[in-house]
């Protein structure tokens, strides 16, 4: 090293180590940094941390003598990351070792110019670019120079390993809120080609999914401040320049241009590369999430055609990263977001054509004939076990879910279907069982079994397969309430009983769901004795009142279910406004070597939601202290909108060290074991924004819980401690409100029978 690299650089006059008095001064404790120069000159300098980095720079041009603009110069650190005002005191302190390198505008223009020539150096161009991207100056300095429109051409003519630098560019480039407000759908399109094809490379696919998903995700109603507007049916206008301008029908439209894209995708749910699956599941999530009120029904049927539910449930089985189970239990959470919408959608018998065309295929099948009343009217849908011939009604309480199960057991075997209605139509009108009513009770139960009771949030902990084959498990609790009725020998009356039965089973049968393998369901429905579950029935009937049962209290249950799923959210995300430490940790995605892992000198952070909802602001401390209310002590912060995935169990303790070195007594060639209290934030490009380990278990479920009921796209609960908790709420809500009722032995009718409506509309309500 020559004598000039040697020597002691000051950015500003280096003060004397002690004061007069033979005391330290302040300014004698600043650190000692390295800087090194695209000379390859390294120097040893002391930076005043207030200082701003613009004056660092000039003041190191100043005292290297360099002749060019300090407007022309930048500071980084070892990882190439850019020093800004926000983080030069953490560099400072941290003793990091810094160079002086181009400034982002010169960054940016090279880059672009380089991009235009398309030459040999064009993956060197993008690696740069894909690395510095992420950074706001370079971003704004890059689209400036119309940067966008030179990568876009790059995208559009290049494949392979180019390709897939040029995507994952655009990829980081879109994890910032602007800058991308005007792709065109011919860029969408490309995107859908690109992922469409089933040669693309697995490092061009994952980037590509990830545009997609960005893309469904930017709907105006998502967003900052629309969600006061909700109400509105008119859509919101994004503001010009907003990158929220694009959403699910924008996405859509261009994917069934390319009938072959989600059948694609569906089947890299099944790649032996994890990471691959994780990013399809991700957006096929996305799609659900975000489907329009006027799109959403082709998607379910597109996706159902795709058995996209059995290639999760082979998930549920064999997937190998944490990060799936996520993923999955998101599925599960959109699935019954929904079932929910079917079963609240009404069947128009007459005006839709879907509806029109399985009413059809169920009366042709039963081999059924119409006949005609004493008054002149129709018998038709009663033959099948209606109490009326309006449709509309007799699937009010079910809607299209009820008449997709209904097909689906007809089309599961047509000819027992019509064995089974003959043969009821054979017996004495007061004998017959009402396969039809019976089948929309069955999908009534199995509603109740999995809380298909609105548009929240799932308050499943645990891989439900048995949910995902809904139509199937109907099919089952449908042929065992048939042959309930027929080996009880029931009558019109018993209706209720034979329901009641058939709920009791469905209990036993789908117990322990996320273990149990599905023939024993199917045993347990299709080999049960009538007398077995009976004496069953009794015993639970011993333990339950028979009230419980009855139709107003289950809808008054489903009620404040709904209502306790809202306070514990309410509960949870203020917790997170609290604020709470955790232990910085590691995640162990990647297998790094152990004798490489020191201890960060900080090891600990606080974080604390902000009062809009929209960012986690958190210091790191070497030790603990007191935080005051407010974000004062809160410097850094990550925004909400970032978060795509709260992934748990997937992050490990820094191993122990003593002076800065490794414990001896552990192997470094031994895995890192993941804390169960571990939680990571994940963005939609695999960034990890956040590493932490909760101090207990309930500190754990609230954040992690509060964290999945802040995202737009609605999520999961990952703790077993809020599924317990709003179930109790519920129970106890339910109790409590049914005390006067139960204390004065009033009797509560199992359902509500609607009289005749006015023959005119010459009345009014008296106020009496």
């Amino acid at each position: 090293m020559t004598d000039e690299s040697q020597r002691n650089l000051r950015t500003l006059p280096t003060p004397p180590t002690q004061a007069s008095n033979g005391t330290p001064s302040k300014s004698g404790l600043i650190p000692t940094n390295t800087v090194t120069t695209k000379e390859g000159i390294t120097v040893r300098t002391r930076i005043e941390p207030s200082l701003p980095v613009d004056d660092v720079v000039r003041q190191l041009c100043l005292n290297l003598k360099i002749k060019d603009p300090p407007t022309m110069f930048a500071l980084r650190d070892e990882s190439d990351e850019l020093v800004t005002n926000d983080n030069l005191r953490k560099k400072i302190k941290g003793k990091v070792h810094l160079k002086l390198v181009n400034a982002p505008a010169i960054e940016a223009a090279e880059i672009v110019e380089r991009l235009a020539a398309r030459d040999a150096r064009l993956g060197l161009t993008l690696t740069s670019l894909r690395k510095f991207i992420r950074e706001e100056q370079f971003a704004n300095e890059f689209l400036s120079r119309d940067g966008l429109h030179e990568l876009i051409s790059v995208i559009n003519d290049s494949h392979g390993n180019v390709l897939a630098y040029a995507l994952t560019a655009m990829q980081n480039l879109m994890e910032l809120d602007h800058g991308w407000s005007n792709l065109s759908d011919s860029f969408i399109f490309r995107v859908v080609e690109i992922l469409s094809a089933e040669s693309s490379l697995i490092n061009v696919c994952r980037p590509a999914t990830a545009i997609l998903k960005k893309l469904v995700e930017a709907d105006p109603a998502n967003a900052p401040g629309t969600h006061i507007a909700s109400s509105s049916r008119a859509p919101p206008i994004p503001p010009p320049g907003s990158v929220y301008r694009y959403g699910f029908e924008v996405v859509f439209e261009q994917m069934k241009r390319e009938s072959r894209l989600l059948e694609t995708v569906v089947s890299r749910l099944g790649s032996a590369d994890t990471t691959m699956a994780l990013y399809s599941m991700m957006l096929i999530n996305s799609l659900m999430a975000h489907a329009s009120e006027d799109l959403w029904e082709e998607l379910i049927s597109t996706l159902q055609h795709l058995n996209v539910h059995k290639a999760v449930i082979r998930l549920m089985s064999s997937h190998t990263i944490e990060d799936l189970t996520s993923c999955i239990l998101d599925y599960q959470a959109n699935v019954v977001r929904m079932t929910y919408r079917k079963k609240n959608l009404p069947v128009d018998p007459d005006n839709e054509p879907a509806h029109i065309a399985s009413l059809d295929f169920i009366w042709q099948k039963s081999r059924a004939k119409e006949e005609q009343d004493n008054d002149g009217g129709t018998i038709k849908w009663r033959k099948l076990g209606f109490d009326s011939e309006d449709l509309t009604q007799e699937f009010m309480e079910v809607g299209v879910l009820g008449l997709d199960c209904l097909q689906n057991f007809v089309a599961k075997d047509p000819d027992f279907f019509a064995k089974v209605v003959q043969e009821q139509l054979s017996r004495p009108e007061e004998r017959r069982c009402p396969i039809a009513k019976a089948s929309n009770d069955v999908v009534d139960l199995l509603s109740e079994h999995w809380a298909i009771f609105g548009p929240g949030y799932s308050t499943s902990t645990t891989f439900q397969p048995f949910f995902l084959n809904f139509h199937r498990v109907h099919a089952l609790a449908t042929q065992f309430f048939l042959r309930m009725w027929n080996e009880s020998g029931a009558s019109t009356g018993d209706f209720m009983r034979v329901v009641a039965l058939t709920r009791s089973q469905v209990k036993v049968a789908l117990r322990k769901e996320n273990v149990r393998p599905w023939h024993e369901v199917e045993q347990d429905f299709l080999e049960c004795e009538y007398r077995a579950v009976r004496d069953r029935q009794m015993q639970e009937l011993e333990k339950e009142d028979d009230m419980m049962s009855k139709v107003p209290i289950r809808n008054l249950r489903a009620k404040l279910y709904k209502e306790s799923l809202e306070f514990v959210r309410q509960q949870r995300i203020h917790c997170l406004m609290q604020g709470a430490w955790f232990m910085n940790a590691l995640p162990i995605s990647a297998n790094t070597p152990r004798d490489t892992i020191r201890r960060p000198s900080r090891p600990w952070r606080f974080m604390r939601l902000d009062q809009g909802l929209k960012s986690l602001h958190y210091v790191d401390s070497a030790l603990k202290f007191v935080v005051r209310s407010g974000l004062e002590d809160l410097p850094e912060r990550i925004d909400i909108s970032q978060i795509s995935e709260i992934a748990t169990g997937t992050c490990a303790p820094f191993p122990h060290t003593m002076n800065n070195q490794p414990d001896m007594n552990i192997s470094p060639q031994s895995p890192l074991q993941a804390s169960p209290l571990s939680f990571s934030l994940v963005t939609a490009s695999g960034i990890t924004l956040a590493a932490q380990i909760a101090p207990d278990q309930s500190r754990w479920a609230d954040w992690t819980d509060g964290l999945n009921m802040l995202r737009r796209t609605g999520g999961h609960v990952a703790s077993a401690e809020t599924e317990v908790f709003v179930h109790a709420l519920t129970e106890i809500g339910l109790k409590i409100r049914l005390l006067n009722l139960s204390g004065d032995q009033a009797e509560i009718p199992s359902g509500i029978i609607a009289g005749n409506p006015p023959a005119s509309n010459d009345f009014f309500f008296s106020e009496l």
